[in-house]
């Protein structure tokens, strides 16, 4: 009975263990997708640098290798949908919530959602702007959710989706991005955890 016992800690252990470190990021794969992306100065206004992530999406090697880092990284946290903010996200969300067999539901900005909508507003360097999802996008209760976008910057549409989230009645357990530009501290007040696969300085 101690030796059952003991093996079945240890199995237990081993397992997770293992879980863990297939989610980490290898510096092989870190180069295969970082060397992926292309950076656009001056765009969309003079001074800033675009992290371009369509030359992700037709690499093959590299979007595959991103989609199995991320789908391991999340197969274990028990999940109910994935929500993806408009637009990039949709691509990366909606692929990830086919490989782990749950529902998508897309986060949208304002007046693209055709069913009764709540709606959250965040600031932008002028003015405001505002994401919205149907009142019913996620229907079972409690719902464990996933929220993912291709780049956090200023984290304003960020903060706005997870909150967005947590006010329909879901949980938003995470909150996942591509990259991160690290010196804008984004990640702020975001109410969720938070995991980059890049980082950027």
């Amino acid at each position: 009975m101690v030796l059952k016992l003991v093996d079945f800690c240890y199995t237990n252990r081993y397992k997770k263990i293992k879980r863990e470190d297939m989610s980490e990021l290898t510096a092989k794969d870190k180069k295969i997708i970082e060397d992926s992306i292309r950076d656009i100065p001056d765009f969309p206004k003079p001074g800033i640098v675009f992290k371009d992530i369509t030359t992700i999406l037709n690499n093959a090697k590299a979007f595959n290798t991103l989609m199995n880092h991320i789908e391991e990284r999340y197969k274990g946290y028990e999940l109910d949908y994935v929500a993806g903010i408009d637009a990039r996200g949709f691509i990366f969300g909606a692929i990830l919530a086919d490989r782990l067999n749950i529902g998508f539901v897309p986060i949208r900005k304002q007046g693209k959602l055709p069913y009764t909508t709540v709606s959250e507003k965040y600031t932008l360097e002028y003015g405001f702007d505002e994401v919205e999802v149907h009142i019913d996008a996620f229907p079972k209760e409690n719902a464990r959710v996933l929220l993912i976008d291709d780049l956090i910057a200023t984290g304003g549409t960020a903060r706005a989706a997870a909150s967005l989230i947590n006010k329909v009645g879901a949980s938003c357990v995470e909150a996942c991005f591509i990259a991160e530009l690290d010196f804008l501290n984004g990640r702020a007040g975001i109410e969720a955890d938070v995991y980059s696969v890049l980082h950027f300085d």
